[in-house]
């Protein structure tokens, strides 16, 4: 078990040291393809004419069922090996290891500790998840490879089979079930706006007229921007065009007064917030998301197994979910994990 994050991390200190981390990933980020590859649909799942069941194939978010409860479409678990965990499992040596695609500089989620010295391994709360899929897969919690993958590269890297999974708060969402397949959730959160504490902004609302607004590339944050923008449900002035391609970057933008404020995951906001004093979220979550398991859309034995591993690690009292949001989540966002809980998961993709 890792211990805890050391106190010295928060602050600006430990800001500065992750920011360095980042400038590695971005690097890491130039070597992954800027294409994106069309994926296979997941499932349409729901009622729905013949015609309309085709078009989800094509865009599941054309299902109105699947649009409005994305989480719910993944197949039901089992522990049975298939084609996908045999080749796993034929790797050999050195190589016999999950092929994982994570962050390293999220904070308490997946994120190399400074205060480690030389070993500076990968730890936090999506850290713990990996071990457990290795430990169940390969027999061992430690025979994983760790892959840096920035916000915008994870479904690149998982099409083009660089990662065996992506493991790094990934909301689950339509768009996204055209391209990859999702496990069960295993997280709950909700969009949410970081300010400085002595900004205006208050929330979701009005006061970000006018104010430059950063998002990651490829996240769910600049969406659900861009769409109410759309729509007129964001106001008009606000400025969103500010992306970067991880989400941390969008925190240093705003140390230095490029932006006014960060809209991201409140899970990671959280994060943030405890990192740096002078920020702090502002308002309340303005949706409901959930994190999962990110996978190809053709490894229906790997998304199964993953399923039968979540179900296992949300009983596990000892060592499981649970222990893992209070190691590394408690302090960071509620004493209580109620809150984060995921809800009863439903496997209503069928193929």
């Amino acid at each position: 078990m890792r211990g805890r994050v050391r106190t010295g991390l928060k602050g600006w200190g430990g800001v500065g040291a992750m920011a360095v981390v980042c400038v590695l990933v971005l690097a890491f980020a130039l070597l992954l393809p800027h294409t994106r590859a069309s994926g296979d649909s997941t499932g349409t799942g729901g009622p729905g004419a013949t015609h309309a069941l085709q078009a989800a194939d094509d865009d599941p978010c054309l299902n109105p069922a699947i649009k409005a409860h994305p989480e719910d479409q993944t197949l039901s678990p089992s522990s049975a090996d298939g084609p996908t965990i045999e080749k796993i499992k034929a790797r050999q040596g050195e190589k016999r290891k999950l092929i994982v695609g994570v962050d390293q500089n999220s904070y308490r989620w997946g994120y190399r500790n400074p205060n480690d010295g030389s070993k500076a391994d990968l730890e936090g709360f999506d850290i713990d998840l990996v071990h457990r899929i290795a430990q169940d897969i390969l027999g061992d919690p430690k025979a994983v490879q760790f892959r840096a993958i920035p916000t915008n590269q994870r479904i690149p890297a998982i099409q083009k089979g660089r990662v065996d999974m992506v493991v790094r708060t990934m909301t689950i969402n339509c768009k996204r079930l055209a391209d990859v397949a999702f496990s069960a959730p295993y997280f709950k959160t909700g969009q949410q706006v970081l300010a400085p504490k002595s900004s205006g902004i208050t929330g979701y609302n009005d006061t970000l007229a006018g104010k430059k607004i950063c998002t990651a590339e490829g996240s769910t944050a600049f969406t659900k921007l861009d769409d109410d923008k759309k729509a007129g449900d964001l106001v008009a002035s606000a400025d969103i065009k500010t992306t970067v391609p991880n989400q941390l970057d969008c925190l240093v933008r705003l140390q230095l007064g490029e932006v006014d404020a960060v809209v991201t995951d409140g899970a990671l906001a959280a994060s943030q917030a405890a990192q740096d004093p002078t920020v702090e979220l502002k308002g309340s979550p303005f949706t409901t998301e959930y994190y999962g398991v990110a996978m190809k859309s053709d490894a229906d034995d790997l998304v199964r197994r993953v399923n039968q591993i979540l179900v296992d690690y949300r009983k596990d009292t000892t060592d499981g979910w649970q222990a893992s949001y209070d190691r590394w989540l408690s302090a960071t966002l509620d004493e209580s994990s109620a809150k984060s809980e995921p809800p009863p998961p439903k496997y209503l993709r069928k193929n």
